[in-house]
């Protein structure tokens, strides 16, 4: 199923032909945020599914350019992201785990706007990644038991301000820094979470095309290597790292889209930059 937020946040299915409201299945839950909504969502999901699933079925569908789609995990508890973790030319072998916490308020939606910070970066760059969200309580995880714990799936861009002072704080977590979404697919809709293809162009040039088979850690084993450190909840999300080789600088004016197999429709941003830099790619 293919969940989405939508207008004011309010819940939606994404069928084939556009958008399905099915807020009056979840009215009966008390929130104060919408990220509270879905977190009750995941966390009660066995009791829901069906009835989401038929309002999905039996509703009138809205196309999906009459309504603003939304983060579909707006705020999460936590957001980590793993650093690299794909095999490269230049990285053949599985390196050193290395992750990040990138701030949830960099969380935005396809459609929105990047806008690169006034800072002196020396480039800004923006990784396709494969973002999975958390669907039970999680610690101390071993590879076996990991898949388990995932409530679904969404697309992500990492957005990045190279050669800054102070590591990942100021690298990764500016403002609009978190483009995710427009869907999140629940587990069940993705067989083998390491066999998707992946994605991205630059103003309709194709930059990125790899697939998720790819990664030097896949799901179940960086999923125990997370939780080895940190505790995870329903509702947070895990992107799972990018293939660095086909980088390029990004500026403004830029539209860069990103597509990962059975997970449209695409996340597409627009790129704003203040400063009007311009870097040789």
């Amino acid at each position: 199923m293919k969940l989405v937020f939508f207008d004011d946040y309010r819940l939606g299915v994404l069928r084939d032909d556009g958008v399905v409201d099915v807020s009056d299945a979840v009215a009966d839950l008390h929130h104060h945020t919408a990220q509270g909504l879905l977190n009750q969502v995941i966390e009660g999901w066995d009791g829901r599914r069906d009835t989401i699933a038929s309002a999905a079925e039996s509703g009138a569908a809205r196309p999906v350019d009459q309504v603003r789609l939304r983060p579909p995990v707006p705020r999460p508890g936590q957001l980590v992201c793993l650093a690299g973790n794909y095999l490269e030319p230049a990285h053949p072998e599985k390196e050193t785990f290395n992750a990040f916490l990138k701030s949830p308020t960099s969380v935005m939606t396809t459609g929105d706007t990047v806008e690169l910070p006034e800072t002196d970066a020396t480039v800004f760059h923006f990784e396709p990644e494969f973002a999975l969200v958390m669907g039970k309580p999680a610690a101390k995880l071993a590879p076996e038991d990991a898949l388990d714990t995932i409530f679904g799936y969404t697309q992500f861009m990492d957005v990045s301000a190279r050669g800054l002072p102070g590591g990942f704080f100021l690298g990764k977590s500016w403002h609009t820094f978190g483009p995710m979404g427009p869907v999140l697919l629940t587990a069940d809709e993705v067989p083998d979470p390491n066999a998707l293809g992946m994605r991205l162009w630059v103003n309709d040039a194709l930059k990125h095309d790899v697939n998720t088979g790819e990664m030097a850690r896949h799901v179940p084993e960086l999923l125990a290597e997370v939780t080895a450190v940190v505790g995870l909840e329903p509702g947070d999300v895990v992107s799972t790292g990018t293939h660095h080789y086909a980088l390029s600088p990004i500026q403004d004016g830029d539209r860069v889209r990103m597509s990962i197999e059975g997970m449209g429709p695409e996340l597409a941003v627009s790129v704003s930059d203040p400063r009007k830099r311009t870097w040789e790619r």
